[in-house]
């Protein structure tokens, strides 16, 4: 089955904690402390594959959970760094915010890419050792890994892709001028994904050609099978508009020329300023000669490129097909798309969203790497409670407890964590 969107929940694993330890050695007096530092949280890895142009491996899978690292030990013991996720994607897979809408990366290159960076592993309790603060009891947990909902919307590559409605010959055009081999048959709809192909008209003169399932009326608003495929042709370089001038069909080649052009201008006006070149096929079989000559009449009055084929016996295709490649090879490169969605990165200090309520006057922080913060605070200790004191200033929380209204006196707490506010 042909799958080109889906919607994804990936986690990168969560940082290891640093160790609260002290070194004990027989004869080895005041050892000090030596606790080790928690390993990093595995990335979640988008990886372009030329081997998949599907997303339907991931149909039925849509959670995805980097390993955590592991956390210090004694002895200046490093946690074990958690294991990279790599997920597999066809070149081409544009990666969105799923509740932005925003674009994260195009996948258009060989490249990996970081959709999720792991938390980085805490220190021990030997990175808080100071001239006056020998033997430090608390540690820097590990960071909780980054998590997001996205989604995949695969936009086929292609230099050059073919349109028109059901059964006009496009997958016979492809099929008879590259190595793709798609499925053919004289009833529509015969196509139900789009197929790739290498065009090669010369010694390293080649393109690749798509072929778009059938785009009907109303294929931006839904209707038929264009909706869903509509987005393959908005990265082609030049569109060959594949029109059925036989009239065997009883159909008007003028009406199915403008109502697909119509279509394209629905779903993108830059779709529908994108290069092309109109071309009526099945030349061999033509019902009603004046059909065709008005239909030829009307690309010549709109200044409108056109050529005549028949793909079933190959007539004009080769001359097509050199024209084609000229065009393209004058043409910009395939479109990639820019990001649009961006992050403030993580600065020391930051502890994430903060939400600070009310409550019978105690104003109750909370967050969720706030925390993990609060699990390596030693409260029995002095020198602990100024690090988290530090942390309460230099993340601003502080300054949102003042914004909030909170006076001199009044109860704080932090993950049952109570203490009164001193300004």
């Amino acid at each position: 089955m042909f799958v080109d969107s889906t919607d994804l929940y990936v986690k990168a694993g969560d940082g290891g904690d640093g160790a609260v330890a002290f070194h004990r050695e027989k004869y080895v007096a005041a050892g000090g402390p030596d606790g080790g530092d928690g390993g990093k949280g595995g990335d979640v890895i988008l990886q372009p594959s030329d081997n998949l142009n599907t997303l339907s491996d991931l149909r039925f899978k849509h959670r995805f959970i980097a390993e955590n690292g592991e956390n210090g030990k004694g002895s200046k013991m490093f946690g074990k760094n958690g294991k990279n996720l790599v997920i597999k994607v066809p070149k081409g897979t544009v990666v969105k915010d799923k509740k932005t809408g925003l674009i994260i990366k195009d996948m258009s290159e060989d490249k990996p890419f970081i959709i999720a960076k792991g938390g980085k592993g805490g220190w021990g309790n030997r990175h808080f050792a100071t001239p006056t603060r020998q033997a430090p009891r608390f540690a820097k947990p590990g960071m909780p890994g980054e998590e997001r909902e996205i989604t995949l919307e695969l936009k086929m590559i292609a230099d050059v892709g073919l349109i028109g409605f059901p059964n006009v010959g496009k997958s016979t055009l492809l099929s008879i001028t590259s190595s793709a081999k798609p499925k053919i048959a004289n009833y529509h709809f015969t196509t139900l994904s789009p197929s790739l192909g290498v065009v090669t008209v010369g010694e390293e003169q080649s393109f690749v050609m798509a072929d778009i399932p059938g785009i009907i009326e109303g294929a931006s608003n839904g209707q038929g099978l264009g909706h869903e495929f509509l987005r393959h042709v908005e990265r082609c370089r030049l569109l060959l508009h594949i029109i059925d001038i036989s009239g065997s069909e009883g159909r008007n080649p003028i009406e199915d020329y403008n109502t697909i052009n119509k279509e394209l201008v629905n779903f993108s006006e830059d779709l529908a300023k994108c290069p092309q070149i109109a071309v009526g096929n099945k030349a061999d079989l033509i019902f009603d000669e004046e059909i065709a000559d008005k239909f030829r009449k009307f690309m010549k009055e709109n200044n409108v490129e056109y050529y005549e084929i028949s793909a079933a016996t190959n007539s004009g295709v080769q001359e097509l097909l050199y024209k084609v490649y000229e065009k393209v090879s004058k043409l910009p490169p395939v479109k990639t798309y820019e990001p649009e969605y961006s992050e403030i990165s993580e600065e020391s200090g930051d502890v994430g969203d903060v939400n600070i309520t009310i409550k019978d006057g105690v104003y109750i922080v909370e967050g969720q790497k706030l925390m993990r913060i609060m699990r390596g605070i030693n409260f029995d200790d002095y020198e602990s409670l100024q690090y988290f004191q530090k942390v309460l200033n230099l993340s601003g929380i502080i300054d949102k407890l003042r914004k909030a209204g909170i006076q001199e006196g009044d109860t704080v707490s932090i993950y049952d964590f109570e203490f009164d506010f001193v300004l």
